[in-house]
């Protein structure tokens, strides 16, 4: 074997070592994609484009002169000459065998140095997606758990709600049952004044005391409605 075939060789060696310990299955991705980070991978990348397509040309090259070598020792016109001579017959099929080695060399070199890049191509995007699917899963949890909190606050927002209702009907019934009474002093007031002069003018300014004190009400009553509504409103 010539230094180029025992350099190819070497190279198909040294591919099929890498390519099964790239596949070893308890290595996660993660694992490939830091060392793939480490910096003499960096100081590499500008000249691994280049290698990686030289490397190609090389192999293509000895792969046809390896063709060119099979197809010059399997031809018809050589094995005729080496029938009629049987030592010409033994080294030609040496020489054969030679070729058809060196091509499947050259070819399975060619293939695993594709295969390795592939490998190492999808091994980083295997682990990019791990950590996005990751972090995905992270977000994930944490919207699941604002969700069950927004329910919680939402239920706690209904029974306060609800209370409140309550709280705003009691108050109508207090307020129509002072309403009521204030009519009933009104109409009291009106039957003293007519007794009397200085009565009435008293009862005037306690009626007079007495309806601004009902406007009040009454105004407390219209932003308690409102109050309501906009929380009907809010709740729908």
């Amino acid at each position: 074997m010539t230094l180029q075939w025992t350099a190819v060789a070497f190279f198909l060696y040294v591919e099929i070592a890498l390519i099964l310990i790239l596949c070893v299955p308890f290595i996660p991705a993660q694992r490939w994609r830091s060392v793939f980070s480490w910096r003499i991978w960096n100081w590499i990348s500008p000249y691994w484009n280049k290698g990686f397509f030289t490397m190609i040309v090389v192999l293509i090259v000895l792969f046809l002169d390896a063709i060119r070598e099979v197809q010059k020792y399997s031809g018809s016109q050589p094995m005729q000459e080496a029938k009629a001579n049987p030592n010409l017959f033994d080294h030609l099929h040496m020489k054969l065998f030679r070729a058809q080695r060196n091509l499947y060399i050259s070819g399975f070199s060619l293939f695993l140095w594709l295969i390795m890049r592939r490998v190492v191509t999808l091994l980083n995007q295997v682990a990019i997606t791990t950590e996005a699917s990751s972090g995905l899963q992270a977000q994930m949890n944490s919207a699941n758990q604002a969700a069950k909190q927004c329910q919680e606050d939402n239920l706690l927002l209904r029974q306060a709600l609800l209370d409140e209702e309550k709280s705003m009907s009691t108050k109508k019934q207090h307020l129509k049952m002072e309403a009521e009474k204030l009519a009933g002093k009104l109409k009291s007031a009106e039957d003293a004044v007519r007794k009397s002069h200085v009565e009435v003018e008293a009862m005037r300014k306690q009626a007079k005391g007495l309806t601004q004190e009902y406007d009040r009400l009454l105004r407390e009553h219209n932003q308690l409605q409102n109050l309501q509504n906009a929380a009907d409103k809010k709740a729908q």
